[in-house]
């Protein structure tokens, strides 16, 4: 079919940039896991999970998308991310613990 290839291409070039941006994102993530970490702050913040869910939920509705489409697609990007943070404030811990001991 290649009447499609130029769609897919393009599609593909936004799947790229998808990808980077969500590369960018979790390098943020990892910063802030060790100030959260170093200030005993949680890694989920119920009233920040809401506040971005909904902010990208109406932004979507301004660029005629579904948000209830962006709601579901960022309840899974923040508990991914949540949990990734959690893990590294987990190891994070650990080695600052394994160091006391030795």
């Amino acid at each position: 079919m290649d009447v499609l290839n130029p769609y897919r291409k393009r599609i593909d070039e936004i799947d790229d940039l998808i990808v980077d941006l969500l590369a960018r994102r979790l390098g943020i993530v990892e910063e802030v896991a060790a100030l959260k970490n170093a200030r005993g702050i949680p890694a989920v913040l119920e009233d920040r999970v809401e506040e971005v869910r909904e902010r990208c939920a109406a932004r979507a509705e301004k660029q005629n998308l579904d948000p209830e489409l962006v709601r579901r697609l960022y309840t899974v990007l923040i508990c991914w991310c949540c949990d990734y943070e959690q893990q590294l404030m987990d190891q994070e811990r650990d080695q600052e613990s394994n160091k006391e001991r030795a």
